[in-house]
């Protein structure tokens, strides 16, 4: 199918962007990548009357490091994230999760924020930016900037705190210490598809025991789950088999994930606590080989 018809604005700085955005109304749409919402128009789901391109505003784009967080544009492809050294060094869990986005192809052209912006809950980085509690900068030309920490950020399925005037910006991660080892699990009936679940992770280990812990699973809710249960248990505890054992299924023991022809809510439970085992022991062994 073709689209419908709308109104192509290319704005080359981040102010006419938010003019044409503010000017346009609720009936617009922003692109970058155009990997979620170029289908969405050919099939006629998406119908705005006007869609801004930024692709052309270069200060969306970028990776940088600094005062303790890792913060990356908005606009920045899939493939630079994936090949940046910095990323690597400064979040790992990013770095992981880039590879089991889609395909190169994708990655080549999809954005980061896009696909953060995008909120499927079946796709990796929202629950890692869940796990890592990322912030999300936005800007709207009439109420300026505003920042939201990611558990207020995902409220549903395909819904974020992006208002209608606002355009992500970009969007900030702690830089993983001394001590610290990240992993994120997950099972696909290919690669490069959605996950059917995963488990994403960060642990710190001081002194034999886990100082800090964060987990959040995907595909299991209309939105990442933050497994706060699980989290508290594993804080002031000696990591070991049984108790991830034990973590795991506090992580997914009260999960109701949603059925569809790839995987019944119980699968999702079975398999997402074997995700959230595997998950945390090579987030130990690379703890504690980084320590």
């Amino acid at each position: 199918m073709k689209p419908p018809p709308f109104e192509y604005v290319a704005p080359k700085t981040l102010d006419e962007a938010l003019a044409a955005l503010a000017d346009a109304g609720e009936d617009a749409k922003v692109m970058a990548g155009g990997q979620s919402l170029i289908p969405l128009l050919s099939l006629r789901l998406a119908r705005p009357t006007v869609v801004i391109d930024l692709n052309g505003v270069a200060d969306l784009s970028g990776i940088s490091v600094g005062d303790g967080l890792l913060r990356i544009g908005a606009t920045t492809r899939h493939r630079a994230v994936e090949r940046s050294p910095e990323v690597a060094a400064a979040v790992p869990l990013i770095a992981e999760a880039m590879p089991l986005i889609g395909h190169v192809a994708i990655r080549s052209r999809g954005t980061f924020g896009g696909s953060l912006a995008h909120a499927d809950p079946a796709a990796e980085l929202p629950a890692v930016a869940l796990a890592l509690d990322a912030v999300f900068t936005m800007a709207s030309r009439d109420r300026g900037e505003r920042t939201v920490g990611a558990a207020e950020f995902f409220e549903g399925f395909f819904t974020t705190a992006i208002q209608p005037d606002e355009i992500l910006t970009s969007v900030s991660f702690p830089i993983a210490g001394d001590g610290t080892g990240q992993a994120i699990e997950e099972v696909a009936r290919r690669h490069g598809d959605y996950a059917m679940v995963g488990a994403a992770t960060s642990l710190t280990i001081s002194g034999g025991t886990i100082s800090d812990a964060r987990l959040a699973l995907l595909n299991v809710d209309e939105k990442p789950v933050r497994a706060g249960e699980a989290e508290a248990m594993l804080v002031g505890a000696a990591p070991s088999a049984d108790l991830f054992a034990r973590a795991a299924e506090a992580a997914t023991r009260d999960l109701e994930p949603s059925s569809d022809l790839h995987a019944t809510p119980a699968y999702r439970r079975k398999v997402g606590s074997v995700c959230v085992r595997r998950a945390l022991q090579r987030a130990t062994e690379r703890a504690e080989a980084n320590a």
